[in-house]
């Protein structure tokens, strides 16, 4: 089953936005305006001054009537030259504001999207909009925009001209138009859709692309190569033949352009020699009208030509816009909680609006405290953590802290350390800036020792000015677990949700990262995924979930007594173990979220996930 893309805007729409953004640059429109039509009115002088020649001539003049004729010929062109220019030069720059603000906003917009809906769309999607869409309304703006610009002008002007030298031979010269809206009428229908679908086509190999690159592991590991090289090769081959059928639909249609031409300068010559043997018009001003008529096709034909990329540019304007519209609704400042008690009232979520995923679930994890989740792989909980972030938005029930929904939340109050650790590429400074882009350096060095990273960092190359991520210096996965720690403690949130893959007990730097994460959450409220069940042992309260829903919640010590769901994972668990959490060699590590720092004898087994703050509320 195909995933669904990000929302594409109707034509109305994108007319309603690109109307919106010339209203907010209406001098620099109208200025252009005026220069473009200066600019087409010149480009019809040679035309109207050769009927003044050929009358002069029929009339006896002598080889004076040349000179001024050249002369108005050779001073419209170097204004028109001119115009044309500036005309061209104004219209980039219009574009080219218009496509920043757009790509701006876009990318602003596709950063705030819930994880949710680009889990669905597909990231492929989304890279293709702001990667493959934006440069072809980049090469639409200037390329396109100005030729199309020039040639609607002149089209109109030079119509105009025609109607008054005389109706009739301007009537004669609008046959063309119903021809052409035939033509049009034939072609836009199919076009669109062509266009469209070509979009989508390419957005597919995208996906496929980016998916093969992004799991390229465990294509290796499981040997799936050839079968991800079909897939990108029948996306491929499906994007080329609907650019192929796109391209011979657009061959017929200059065909049907051909033919208009052909039937309109026919009907003025026509028109004209009979209007001329009547006295009604000079032949003068039949050659200017056929001319004119003729320049006309130029122009006519170069919106031909670039009609398949303006289409294109078209097509890629509504993905964009789409975009625009999925604008989550993100309150300036919020309302900030009088306490920092999270709860979850009665909340039921489905992804796909028909299957449920959780089932009316409450809970609640009072200030400073931590409570954990357990349950099998399925049972819902990364879902309630989502959700207790802010990332999901539930089907019914509402997650408020202090009281406040938390969709109204401040920033900075809620916090997610996902499963995923990503490592972004710059200076390490930098990466961690990210969590507060006003840190100062001492702030930064504070953060790292705090989850005691410091040391690593500064003995790298350059020590926090060191290119680190994708083409950088590269970091163990510790490093890059306690570089994501140390954004949360520059993040400073109220409430840390941890949605941790734990791993294998012993692993190198395990110890270092129970540390970390016990520094990161002191003094905060927490909600714990505990997918290992050692990490409840310390919780203050441990809630049970299977298949969307809440069977137990209480003390890790009561649930075991009270033998039901959780004594029975216990059980399981330890046995998988083979010995208690607290045997010998696992340091007791508090992870305790109060107002103290960790205190040692509280005992807790290691904590070993791959945390890394991935969004904020």
């Amino acid at each position: 089953m195909t995933s669904p893309t990000l929302p594409v805007a109707s034509p109305r729409e994108s007319r309603a936005w690109l109307g919106a953004q010339l209203r907010a640059r209406r001098a620099v429109a109208v200025g252009t305006l005026v220069v473009g039509l200066l600019a087409a009115a010149t480009a019809i002088v040679p035309a109207y001054a050769f009927g003044l020649l050929v009358d002069r001539v029929r009339a006896g003049g002598g080889t004076g009537v040349l000179v001024p004729v050249a002369v108005l010929i050779v001073t419209a062109a170097v204004v028109g030259g001119a115009a044309t220019g500036v005309s061209a030069h104004l219209i980039r720059r219009l574009g080219a504001g218009i496509l920043a603000d757009l790509r701006e906003r876009t990318l602003d917009v596709a950063l705030r999207l819930p994880v949710a809906v680009l889990d669905r769309a597909g990231r492929g999607d989304l890279v293709s909009r702001v990667g493959a869409d934006v440069s072809a309304i980049d090469r639409a703006v200037t390329e396109v925009l100005p030729t199309l610009v020039s040639a609607l002008l002149l089209a109109a002007i030079s119509l105009g001209t025609i109607v008054g030298i005389d109706w009739r031979l301007g009537l004669a010269g609008a046959v063309a138009v119903p021809l052409y809206v035939l033509g049009a009428r034939w072609y836009l229908p199919r076009a669109a859709p062509a266009y469209a679908a070509e979009r989508v086509a390419i957005a597919s190999r995208s996906q496929r692309f980016v998916e093969s690159v992004q799991g390229v592991s465990t294509v290796h590991a499981y040997r799936l190569e050839d079968r991800h090289l079909a897939g990108i090769a029948d996306a491929s081959a499906r994007a080329r033949d609907l650019s192929t059928s796109v391209f011979a639909l657009y061959t017929r249609f200059v065909g049907r352009i051909n033919g208009a031409e052909l039937a309109a300068l026919g009907a003025v010559l026509v028109v004209g020699f009979l209007l001329v043997r009547r006295g009604a018009v000079t032949l003068g001003e039949v050659s200017a009208a056929a001319l004119l008529l003729h320049r006309l096709f130029g122009p006519v034909l170069q919106l031909m030509v670039t009609f398949d990329k303006a289409q294109d540019a078209g097509a890629s304007l509504a993905r964009l816009v789409g975009v625009l519209g999925t604008d989550p609704d993100r309150r300036a400042g919020g309302t900030a909680p009088a306490t920092h008690d999270l709860v979850l009232d009665g909340v039921s979520f489905s992804y796909d609006g028909a299957t449920p995923v959780l089932r009316d679930v409450s809970l609640r994890v009072g200030a400073g405290r931590v409570v954990a989740l357990v349950g099998s792989t399925g049972a819902g909980k990364t879902t309630v953590a989502s959700i207790a972030a802010g990332v999901l938005r539930p089907g019914h029930g509402v997650a408020t802290l202090g009281g406040v929904p938390v969709p109204e939340l401040p920033a900075r109050t809620i916090a997610l350390v996902s499963q995923e650790t990503h490592v972004f590429a710059g200076p390490l400074a930098e990466d961690l800036r990210l969590a507060r882009p006003e840190a100062s350096p001492q702030e930064l060095t504070a953060a790292l020792d705090r989850v005691g990273a410091l040391s690593w960092a500064l003995a790298l190359p350059d020590g926090l000015d060191t290119v680190v991520g994708e083409g950088g210096h590269p970091l163990t996965a510790a490093q890059a677990q306690q570089l994501a720690l140390a954004r949360v403690v520059l993040l400073d949130p109220a409430v840390v949700v941890l949605d941790e893959a734990t791993a294998e007990a012993g692993s190198a730097g395990a110890r270092d990262l129970e540390q970390a994460a016990a520094a990161a959450l002191a003094g905060r409220t927490a909600l714990v995924v505990a997918h290992r069940l050692t990490q409840a042992v310390t919780a203050d309260h441990v809630v049970v979930m299977e298949h969307g829903g809440i069977v137990e919640s209480g003390p890790h010590a009561d649930l075991v007594t009270a033998g039901g769901s959780y004594a029975r994972l216990w059980a399981a668990w330890t046995a998988r173990a083979g010995a208690s959490p607290t045997r010998a060699g696992d340091a007791p590590v508090s992870v305790v979220a109060g107002g103290d720092p960790p205190v040692p004898h509280r005992r807790h087994a290691r904590w070993t996930g791959s945390p890394q703050t991935a969004q904020r509320e």
